[in-house]
């Protein structure tokens, strides 16, 4: 048997044969049944996985340089739910693209409905998929600039059931957190970790 080392794989080496809802609701589940090209030659046999189909999303870590604070956003996640913690998450801000949106039109948007702030500047950080091995969503993430002594305390829009407490914190006590486990969702820690590698080239 050799192993293709050199191996470049593109949307073009995996087929889909055919594929089933399973479920559809706000989100939907796929059943899709498929074969792929393999590294050591051939293709597989056919498989099946399912595919949790949720749309993509962008999120921004709201940043004020000049108080050097971030503003982070606490809400219920029903996805924590059955953890022995808290399903009360501290987060950057994030929403849903809608079908004719950018993901730059999300952000701003949603730091004035969770936040209620302006985004003064943005800043790309990363598009990334957060769990590909099962779900289809990817993730645009940003640093915006803002005015942190703007932040009111409490945000969100009750006609979508939001009820989200907005805390300004400054830089090095979200780092604490960071380190300690405290944030545990995978855009506050990534967004973070780059404002401490970049923060020095772009505000100075």
């Amino acid at each position: 048997m050799t192993i293709k080392d050199d191996a470049q794989f593109g949307a073009e080496d995996a087929e889909i044969i055919r594929q089933e809802v399973g479920y559809r609701g706000f989100f939907r589940l796929l059943r899709v049944h498929l074969r792929h090209k393999l590294f050591k030659g051939g293709w597989s046999e056919e498989i099946t996985r399912e595919l949790f189909i949720r749309g993509h999303a962008a999120a921004v870590l709201p940043y004020d340089a000049v108080r050097d604070e971030i503003i982070l956003v606490e809400q219920f996640r029903v996805g924590a739910i059955y953890e022995p913690g808290s399903p009360w998450l501290l987060e950057v801000v994030a929403g849903i693209v809608e079908e004719g949106e950018t993901a730059e039109d999300v952000v701003h948007r949603e730091a004035e409905e969770e936040a209620g702030l302006t985004l003064n500047k943005l800043i790309p950080i990363s598009t990334y998929y957060p769990s590909p091995g099962g779900c289809s969503e990817r993730i645009s993430l940003f640093l915006g600039e803002v005015d942190a002594s703007l932040a009111p305390r409490l945000g969100g829009l009750s006609d979508e059931s939001e009820d989200i407490r907005v805390h300004r914190v400054p830089r090095q006590q979200a780092m604490q957190w960071m380190s300690e486990g405290k944030l545990d969702n995978a855009s506050t820690i990534i967004a973070l970790q780059w404002l401490a590698l970049n923060r020095e080239q772009v505000f100075n």
